[in-house]
């Protein structure tokens, strides 16, 4: 059986090999990955979070409400071979109690292979729930929720990007 092929990921082939690229990248990283805690804020505006690392920019974009802060995290690496840059958001005790009613999680620098929203993260033995496919979208940049569609529920994205290459 052959893997599906594109950007979306949003199978279970794009699922296991976005996250093992994660580790993967996670382990050998050029710079090493680099992590960020941030707060996300409830009150209806909105946000933005960005790091940098190597030339390749993550920024994570969100409106929520209801509750109060929750502590959230980003990781990006660069693959020692600088073909690969990922970049994850998520809460770390896995499921976010806020109403999100927007995010948008861009790359710069580099293209999309794969992606993958997540309702909860996994935590304590439970495992990964994803959004469903018209939840979100994704494009050569961008994740983004669908209006209309999406269900307000986020706590994970994962991305893993192609960077540009010169050819010879």
């Amino acid at each position: 059986m052959a893997a599906p092929s594109g950007r979306s990921g949003r199978g279970l082939w794009g699922a296991v090999v976005a996250a093992a690229a994660l580790l993967w990248l996670g382990a050998r990283a050029a710079e090493g990955p680099s992590a960020a805690e941030f707060d996300v804020r409830p009150g209806g505006e909105v946000h933005s979070f960005s790091r940098s690392l190597g030339g390749y920019t993550c920024t994570f974009t969100y409106s929520a409400q209801g509750g109060t802060n929750e502590q959230w995290q980003m990781i990006i690496g660069v693959s020692e071979d600088d073909l690969l840059f990922s970049c994850s958001v998520w809460r770390p005790q896995g499921k976010s109690y806020l109403f999100f009613t927007q995010f948008k999680a861009e790359v710069k620098g580099a293209k999309i292979e794969h992606a993958m929203a997540y309702s909860q993260a996994a935590v304590g033995g439970q495992s990964d729930v994803p959004l469903k496919q018209e939840e979100f979208e994704i494009t050569e940049t961008t994740v983004s929720h669908r209006e209309g569609k999406f269900r307000f529920e986020l706590s994970k994205l994962m991305i893993v990007a192609k960077t540009p290459r010169d050819e010879l």
